[in-house]
């Protein structure tokens, strides 16, 4: 197996270092006046929106197969392509990205870790000319069942032993507090971890040290040995979740696409 060209959560030196080679393709998801405004050098401009459907209530679902391989081809992305993702957030819809394209079968890829925020603030090259991609056929996107729970999943699994299900919003929504659903609360279960709490916002948004997050993980009883399902509202901060546990060496995650917006707006799924 060849040596991926970067490790998942890539630092901004490692993507400098990078930069120009083939078969790699760089993605700004953010807003279009941010990709104006400044950019990483030769960096593709991407809406969030392009990558996920809305079906009202529930929001944050996957597109379909082919749209999704059309959206890919368009921007140059073949099986063998490495995909760098990054947002001006803390990497929540470059997270949700490459959780699609993992979710497609697509095996490169890699978060800058603090995206924006910590390429800008530490001072790396940035652009503000446009960067066009150079279009090829459309992915041959396959749905992947493996890093994918639908709410039918999670009843199935409820209870058992070796689930553990992190709830990646405020507090405030966990509680119920804050309703976004017919229904507040969260899933019976759940451990809350605001997807907050896992950056260090002293180090430009990049994720906490390894053994903060381990311990912040365990205390919650959410071991390596476990299944871990991550959701949120839509699993757009959830889908940082994932990236967090695959960087940490857990091997069986899995995202909940709708997330909150499905569990909490169906009549046949409990809540706590």
């Amino acid at each position: 197996m060849t040596k991926p060209l970067l490790p998942l959560i890539a630092e901004p030196e490692h993507l400098y270092a990078a930069l120009g080679r083939d078969k790699l393709v760089v993605l700004h998801i953010t807003r279009p006046e941010r990709y104006a405004e400044f950019h990483v050098p030769g960096a593709l401009f991407l809406e969030g929106a392009h990558f996920v459907k809305i079906k009202k209530p529930v929001v944050g679902l996957l597109p379909a197969e082919h749209n999704f391989g059309a959206l890919l081809g368009s921007l140059g992305i073949a099986p063998d392509t490495h995909v760098v993702a990054y947002d001006d957030e803390g990497g929540g819809w470059a997270s949700r990205l490459l959780w699609t394209l993992e979710v497609a079968g697509h095996q490169h890829f890699s978060l800058l870790n603090g995206g924006l925020v910590s390429w800008v603030s530490e001072d790396f090259p940035v652009e503000q000319k446009p960067a066009h991609p150079s279009e090829i056929d459309p992915y041959p996107v396959n749905w992947q069942d493996g890093p994918v729970a639908d709410a039918d999943y999670i009843l199935s699994r409820l209870g058992t032993a070796d689930l553990g299900i992190i709830d990646s919003r405020s507090p405030q929504e966990y509680s119920g507090e804050k309703v976004f659903a017919q229904r507040g609360g969260h899933i019976p279960g759940a451990h809350n971890l605001n997807w907050v709490d896992t950056m260090d916002q002293g180090r430009n948004l990049r994720f906490k040290p390894e053994a903060e997050l381990r311990a912040m993980l365990e205390e919650r009883g959410l071991t390596r040995d476990k299944e871990i399902i991550c959701y949120c509202q839509s699993h757009h901060r959830s889908s940082h979740a994932c990236m967090m546990l695959k960087n940490l060496g857990y091997t069986r995650v899995k995202g909940y696409p709708g997330s909150w917006s499905d569990w909490g707006n169906r009549t046949d799924t409990p809540v706590e």
